[in-house]
């Protein structure tokens, strides 16, 4: 199994990232959320620099059609 991850997609902010991440995550695919936002102080950095769902390079063509449907 590869250890490679890749960036499925950058939301606008944890929330939504995180929805998506919930969803893969019910279909069986690991997934992390990626953000700057110091540690939650500074929120408006989401907006600025994004919130990224990171999956493993081996499971990124499934887990975009779970999330594209």
């Amino acid at each position: 199994m590869s250890d490679e991850v890749v960036v499925l997609k950058t939301f606008n902010n944890e929330i939504e990232a995180g929805m998506a991440q919930q969803v893969l995550q019910e279909a069986g695919i690991q997934a992390f959320v990626f953000k700057d936002d110091a540690g939650g102080m500074e929120p408006h950095m989401q907006r600025t620099n994004g919130v990224r769902l990171v999956v493993n390079c081996v499971d990124a063509h499934r887990a975009h059609k779970l999330l594209k449907t």
